[in-house]
């Protein structure tokens, strides 16, 4: 009976330290060590004046640290690089390059999603107030602005995944319109 009781209390102590050990610092060690991918999208977006939310489809492909394509197949086809501070759109025969060194309020936005794919701390804290919950299992990271500008832009942002995979990111704007980016990853990347 004793030898059971040590048992268990040895494993109730190692499962407390195992979860203790999950923070924001251990979710960044394990986003870093992700060689990045193709994953299928899927963004809903809940605009106030429609009454039913906008749907696009599409691939993305992550290459670390600071390299994201976005093609959107569905409704409209348009292809979203950003390739460090030079985001890059594309639709129709169009064709847009923006410097978001020149745009910081829009550089935190976007430093939101690559910093978090990148396991980038610093990155983000630069912007965020960041907030974890979850195991490494299944997380749930929050981002709340700590800057003025960029709350003007957007109340929060939460990110979602299993390990050291992103599976969804949610952005409710500062307007109350919010936007919810799922994504699966393609051939287990």
């Amino acid at each position: 009976m004793k030898r059971f009781l040590l048992t268990g209390l040895l494993l109730t102590a190692f499962a407390a330290s195992a979860s203790a050990a999950f923070d924001v610092g251990q979710l960044m060690s394990d986003l870093a060590k992700h060689k990045g991918g193709r994953a299928k999208f899927t963004e809903k977006r809940f605009l106030a004046v429609l009454d039913k939310p906008v749907i696009a489809t599409g691939e993305m492909t992550y290459t670390p640290p600071d390299r994201l394509e976005k093609r959107t197949q569905t409704p409209k086809v348009e292809t979203l690089t950003l390739d460090k501070d030079l985001l890059t759109i594309e639709r129709e025969k169009q064709k847009l390059s923006i410097n978001l060194a020149n745009q910081p309020e829009a550089l935190a936005f976007v430093d939101s999603i690559r910093g978090t794919l990148a396991g980038n701390r610093a990155a983000l804290e630069k912007n965020y107030a960041l907030h974890l919950a979850g195991s490494s299992d299944k997380w749930v990271l929050t981002l709340l602005p700590s800057d003025q500008k960029i709350a003007a832009l957007v109340q929060r942002i939460t990110v979602s995944g299993t390990k050291n995979q992103v599976r969804s990111i949610e952005y409710l704007q500062a307007d109350g319109d919010r936007s919810l980016l799922t994504i699966e990853p393609i051939d287990g990347k």
